[in-house]
């Protein structure tokens, strides 16, 4: 596990922690279920780790797992110190509701950046779409402007009717309606 923040040292960043150090956390990981012990010098399960308490000057400990679709991904660790008042019921259900909303407000996080990154994509793909059929038509207006000023293209132009000269003017008319609507999106 790695401790993010810390108010005894805001310096600290992305500190990996020794579970088997903190007996409480390591419970509060494994069973997801918040951990209060009112007075840990004479809880059964800091009994291992007492000396380490007593150089920090620990009284009362409370760990809130924050969790996200069912998992543990993180905890909220408080303690007071032996001269100061321990923590109270009210002081469990208030740092639950804390860490059910960090849990809640990290999920939704997480969730608007895979919404930015699928954005990301899309654009990136409607800009290679784009792309090629600019590619696509400026091949065909070369291709076009070279056939028309053949002679032949002349001739063979003359050819033709006048109704099928008329029914072809009138769908390049729709076609370029057409290209006109879908480039407004």
């Amino acid at each position: 596990m790695r401790l993010v923040a810390s108010y005894e040292d805001p310096s600290i960043r992305n500190l990996v922690v020794d579970l088997d150090r903190y007996p409480e956390l390591k419970r509060a990981f494994e069973s997801g279920e918040t951990v209060f012990i009112p007075d840990a010098s004479i809880h059964p399960m800091m009994r291992e780790v007492k000396s380490q308490l007593d150089l920090r000057n620990v009284r009362s400990i409370i760990v809130v797992p924050i969790k996200s679709q069912g998992s543990v991904i993180g905890a909220i660790f408080l303690r007071t110190e032996r001269d100061g008042t321990p923590f109270s019921e009210s002081d469990v259900r208030f740092c639950q509701v804390i860490g059910s909303l960090t849990g809640k407000a990290l999920r939704n996080a997480h969730r608007f950046e895979s919404l930015v990154r699928a954005q990301h994509e899309v654009s990136q793909s409607q800009r290679s779409a784009d792309l090629q059929r600019i590619a696509m038509l400026g091949f065909i207006r070369r291709l076009l402007e070279r056939y028309t000023k053949s002679e032949e293209h002349l001739w063979a132009e003359s050819l033709l009717p006048k109704a099928s000269d008329e029914e072809l003017e009138r769908l390049v008319n729709v076609a370029m309606q057409v290209i006109g609507e879908e480039a407004k999106g």
